[in-house]
């Protein structure tokens, strides 16, 4: 299929086949890896400057060329005769009860940067998740449905104004999985220009001078309190609320019961647990837990 160009007054293309599956597996290994919630517990997200953060920036590397087209197709189709920054890159997967309602993506006084908007799609509507469909308010394409199938996946790119008013459903099965950027006319907003501080601050280190390779996180940035997890009735780790979506628990072989610290689950060995059923395959930690079976 070809690109689809809309009406001049809700600007907007969705280019099918954009993507590579390969691609899109990538970034999903590492949004599974390293996500940490987002603005409520069934929201993650993956950030470019929360990789830095965590030690990872190695991860940043395959965002580099996918970040690259997607800003010179949006500039080709816009006929862009200035600049646009990368103002925000970021994975984003929302899970079950997870839904936003009718917005423009500058709709608030601190997002008035944000010009323009991308959403790739990482996963596909049916056999991924149920739910979580894209609609705008007006014009046409009147709604989206996400596809990452056979070898090629889809992108939408459309102005973040109110010409593009948009929603998306509640997500009622499964985990939806998007890569969001917004793009700006304004250079004091370039994301690139924030990350290279940051790389710059972490490489002057004194504890990072001498290695070569990414120091674990603090357990601390994977943990989130019973009052932020208002569907459970205790806080717990953000690797294991990963998989308690998908349907396990875990259990570390040291301890008959992990739910006393969790945190331990970053540092021991642990197994899975499906219902009543303990998982025979033993992981390094929840980590390796997430990026082998998960």
């Amino acid at each position: 299929m070809s690109e689809v160009e809309f009406e001049p007054q809700s600007p907007r293309l969705f280019i099918p086949n954009f993507l590579s599956l390969n691609e899109c597996r990538e970034l999903e290994f590492i949004h599974k890896s390293s996500s940490t919630v987002g603005y409520r517990p069934i929201v993650f997200s993956t950030t470019l400057s929360h990789l830095i953060a965590t030690n990872s920036s190695h991860f940043i590397i395959p965002f580099i060329p996918i970040r690259e087209r997607l800003k010179d197709k949006l500039e080709e189709f816009f006929k862009c005769e200035y600049e646009l920054f990368i103002e925000f890159t970021g994975l984003i997967s929302w899970s079950r009860g997870a839904s936003i309602g009718w917005h423009s993506d500058d709709n608030r006084p601190y997002l008035k940067q944000r010009h323009f908007s991308e959403v790739c799609y990482l996963n596909t509507y049916g056999p991924d998740f149920s739910g979580g469909l894209f609609h705008f308010q007006d014009g046409e394409p009147k709604s989206i449905v996400p596809k990452a199938v056979n070898i090629l996946t889809d992108v939408l790119m459309y102005t973040a104004d109110d010409h593009n008013i948009h929603s998306v459903d509640e997500i009622t099965e499964g985990e939806r999985l998007t890569l969001a950027l917004w793009f700006s006319r304004d250079g004091s907003h370039d994301e690139d220009m924030k990350l290279i501080s940051l790389l710059s601050r972490h490489l002057l280190h004194d504890n990072m001078a001498d290695s070569y390779l990414p120091l674990p996180a603090s357990s601390n940035m994977y943990w989130f309190s019973k009052d932020q997890a208002s569907n459970y009735q205790f806080g717990f780790n953000i690797c294991w609320a990963r998989l308690h979506v998908l349907g396990y628990d875990i259990y570390i072989s040291q301890d008959s019961s992990c739910e006393s610290d969790v945190s331990e689950s970053l540092l021991k060995p642990v197994r899975l647990v499906r219902e009543n059923e303990l998982l025979d395959q033993e992981f390094v930690n929840i980590m390796h837990a997430l990026q082998v079976f998960c």
